[in-house]
């Protein structure tokens, strides 16, 4: 491969702080440059060909190189490239988007706002939670629940919902008024002898004493994703959200469902919503909105919400929200061809197509000796690795162990993502095939010999 430490390219993002890796590191070795990509796979400068193991992040739910999006901004861009939605302005890309979501979800909604990502769309959600509460006339309630490993963003409030140390050390977040309550993690945190029915029973009881704790009339919302994804792709255990909605209800209390990774029919439904039985005030969507082809977000909210704001907006005089590119027409135009192209291939009826095999070849890792869990729904898993399996023991962070794996699937073609917990992540083009589906997972297999060696080297070696 060419060294591109000192190119030209390489100036260019020099200055470039990247995500979730080792600057430091980066910094010697270059980083992964993405040239092109076609369907499942990404290639890299050097013309190397890689299966898009988590779809991005969790976004390319069309694979890559698909003409009739890229058609789609192209007309849109010839018609009006850009306008907004501001002082009773619109145009027909949002107002038709709008209308499709709302038509979408499996629970009532009245009204969609437009952002630019995930982050944004639950940065809005604070606000609007915020703003709610004080047209009811309930300034005290501002409080907002989420969940330890949670992920909703990287704006400052945002930021603060997530559930992850890394992103508020050093930055001085949470901000105020944001909790956290328990992990719903069964395999990590349940008892010994507990089913996964009472640890959603005790889960729920601990948030329900939270709310005590801090006041019923001091706490406004609580946010979830149905499957929390960059805090390890954790499921829900059984009856779960059942018996947090009981809670939240009983202290008038909003519920945000976070579909930024699971909605458009990752979890074998169009939104995980209706997968677990969810009944939201509010939903935030993002990602597979438009394949990520082009950036844009939404906040859903139902009627009662939209009444109240209207009528303090009413109030007050303006509503005092929005961002230039809100349901910017491009973007919306890109996202509605990407719902059509949902609807026309049946992509949902695909994903329940391919589901069988997909979690077959997640569940088999689990006679490896290094695998301590395996979890799994539509196209969405996880392989989680164990130093001890029978006590569930982690392995120390220090050994990069989940570093490790995900750097060797890379050398074997695989890109994955390691999570907390030395986690493994899948989330692949909702188009996969079950052919292509056993080629990733083979691939998967063979970084997971390649682990097993160098801990078997490390114990070895102390031994």
């Amino acid at each position: 491969m060419t060294d591109r430490t000192n190119s030209p390219e390489s100036r260019d993002i020099a200055n470039v702080l990247h995500a979730y890796t080792n600057l430091e590191k980066h910094q010697e070795t270059g980083p992964f440059i993405a040239r092109g990509g076609k369907g499942i796979y990404i290639r890299d400068e050097a013309g190397k060909e890689y299966i898009e193991g988590l779809a991005g992040l969790w976004c390319t739910s069309l694979g890559f190189g698909e003409e009739r999006l890229i058609e789609a901004a192209t007309r849109q861009m010839r018609e009006l490239p850009f306008y907004h939605v501001f002082s009773s302005k619109s145009h027909n890309p949002a107002i038709d988007l709008a209308e499709r979501l709302i038509e979408l979800v499996p629970v009532p909604m009245s009204k969609a706002f437009f952002a630019n990502s995930g982050s944004e769309a639950n940065d809005t959600v604070v606000k609007l939670v915020w703003y709610y509460n004080n047209a009811k006339g309930r300034p005290e309630k501002k409080k907002i629940f989420s969940r330890i490993r949670g992920y909703h963003g990287v704006t400052v409030a945002a930021a603060s919902l997530t559930g992850l140390p890394a992103n508020h050390m050093d930055f001085d977040l949470p901000i105020a008024n944001i909790r956290h309550t328990d992990c719903p993690h069964y395999y990590e945190f349940c008892l010994d002898g507990e089913t996964e029915e009472d640890f959603a029973s005790r889960l729920a009881v601990s948030l329900e004493q939270q709310i005590l704790d801090e006041g019923p009339e001091t706490v406004a919302a609580f946010i979830a994703e149905p499957i929390m994804g960059a805090g390890g792709v954790i499921m829900p255990p059984r009856t779960y959200f059942e018996k947090i909605q009981v809670v939240l209800k009983k202290y008038d209390i909003l519920f945000i469902a976070d579909e930024v990774i699971c909605g458009f029919g990752r979890t074998g439904n169009m939104f995980a919503t209706e997968t677990y039985d969810l009944k939201p005030d509010m939903m935030t969507m993002a990602k597979a909105l438009s394949s990520a082809y082009l950036p844009i977000s939404a906040v859903l909210i139902n009627e009662e919400v939209f009444k109240t704001i209207s009528a303090n907006s009413n109030k007050v005089g303006v509503f005092g929200h929005g961002f230039t590119y809100s349901g910017h027409p491009v973007a919306a135009a890109v996202a509605l061809e990407t719902l059509k192209l949902y609807e026309e291939r049946d992509i949902i009826g695909h994903v329940r197509s391919v589901t069988g095999r997909f979690q077959a070849r997640v569940n088999a890792f689990m006679e490896h000796s290094l695998v301590g869990e395996t979890r799994a729904i539509g196209l969405i898993g996880a392989v989680q690795l164990a130093k001890d399996k029978s006590s569930r023991t982690h392995f120390d962070p220090s050994e990069g162990v989940g570093p490790f794996i995900a750097a060797r699937a890379q050398e074997h073609g695989l890109i994955v993502r390691a999570l907390p917990n030395d986690t493994v992540a899948f989330c692949p083009p909702l188009i996969i095939t079950e052919t292509e589906i056993d080629d990733m997972f083979d691939r998967f297999e063979k970084a997971l010999g390649d682990c097993n060696e160098m801990v078997q080297g490390r114990t070895g070696a102390a031994a």
